[in-house]
């Protein structure tokens, strides 16, 4: 019984909970950042780019020319498809983009919290005062 004991105490650490608490949060994520790229970066990257979808891009290994992606895959053909690492990496960016930016809005909360403001002493200047003031009444 000692082993499902133990297991249970490492399943209930604050650690692994955190870590589970962050991967249902990132897949969460994931989810965002991929309906943002898709729906919103992309197609304004494709309007720059002159309609460019870069996941049609490809290279067929054969020497063939095809007209589409799907019609080379359809026909066999070994496709180069580089395309999707363009894709990947522009993915890759807007994710590290939007990672910075939570991280950055996070970070700028977090020192406001912890920075709160410690009474002022007095000046030296006040201090002396107080101790000549001091010295005035004990000498006379």
């Amino acid at each position: 019984m000692g082993f499902f004991k133990d297991f249970k105490s490492f399943l209930l650490k604050g650690d692994i909970v955190s870590l589970a608490t962050a991967v249902v949060i990132g897949g969460a994520f994931n989810k965002i950042v991929g309906s943002a790229v898709a729906d919103i970066i992309m197609p304004i990257v494709g309007v720059l780019t002159g309609g460019t979808d870069f996941t049609q891009k490809f290279i067929a290994l054969d020497g063939g020319e095809y007209a589409t992606l799907a019609a080379a895959q359809e026909a066999g053909a070994a496709v180069m498809t580089y395309g999707n690492l363009i894709q990947a990496i522009i993915n890759f960016i807007i994710v590290g983009l939007f990672i910075f930016i939570v991280l950055k809005a996070y970070e700028k909360s977090k020192k406001k919290e912890e920075a709160p403001a410690a009474p002022a002493g007095p000046t030296q200047e006040e201090l002396l005062s107080e101790i000549r003031d001091l010295l005035k009444k004990q000498n006379s």
